[in-house]
């Protein structure tokens, strides 16, 4: 079976330096994400799950290691370069939402477009399309603070999705909401994924991870284990 890499890691180590003391986040981390793989990365708290995250995120480099983001070695590109292919290529959703308070869905959503320099024209028409798409179309002018935090995640979701990226990131996206939310958030990332989009979810829960097709799991820094679920749990 043919494989298409859209992620591949070779021996990823992450050393953090305090003065003398060191502390060994990851270690020999090495695996490979196809296009159009759901993969939940799982571990305990301290796991270095998060540390993955903001390197695969490229939010941070390897100590050692070598990290290839859909064709491009990530630790050769300049500032701007990087730059530019985090924002074409991956959508990021936080635990924590990081949506404007005080400010409309809809106008949360159209954030990263303006950046972009889509025209407002468009900014509107796709933003309430992907508002529509997570099921907030009767939300468009609710603030952030007027939403529950499904519906917080769900905007932030949007958000990721406006400028059509071929990755989705999500760090913890069910750490902050109650259970039934997080599963109709894990059926968004589902449906994203039978679409063609990659996803990969980082998460601390099991219940959640068994929604992906692969499961990564680490601990103490190092891949424990790395298979494909079998047994997926599939949302109606």
């Amino acid at each position: 079976m043919a494989t298409n890499p859209i992620i591949q890691t070779s021996k990823l180590s992450k050393v953090y330096k305090i003065d003398s003391l060191e502390t060994v986040a990851l270690s020999d981390i090495s695996f490979d994400i196809n296009k159009g793989e759901f993969v939940a990365i799982m571990g305990p708290s301290g796991s270095g799950k998060s540390t993955l995250m903001h390197i695969l995120g490229a939010l941070d480099l390897p100590t050692k290691g070598q990290y290839i983001l859909d064709g491009e070695n990530v630790e050769k590109l300049t500032d701007d370069e990087l730059a530019s292919i985090k924002n074409r290529k991956i959508g990021f959703v936080f635990q924590a939402y990081n949506l404007l308070p005080r400010t409309s869905a809809l106008k949360n959503v159209m954030l990263p477009m303006i950046y972009a320099g889509i025209q407002k024209e468009e900014r509107i028409k796709r933003a309430k399309k992907y508002l529509e798409m997570v099921g907030l179309s009767d939300r468009l002018e609710h603030s952030s603070n007027q939403l529950s935090g499904g519906q917080q995640q769900r905007v932030a979701i949007a958000r990721a999705l406006v400028l059509s990226p071929s990755i989705i990131l999500a760090d913890e996206p069910t750490g902050n909401i109650p259970s039934a939310q997080a599963e109709q958030i894990v059926h968004i990332f589902q449906k994203l994924n039978d679409a063609g989009n990659t996803i990969i979810m980082i998460t601390h829960e099991p219940d959640i991870a068994e929604h992906a097709k692969r499961i990564i799991s680490i601990r103490d820094g190092k891949i424990i284990d790395d298979r494909q679920n079998g047994h997926r749990r599939l949302m109606k």
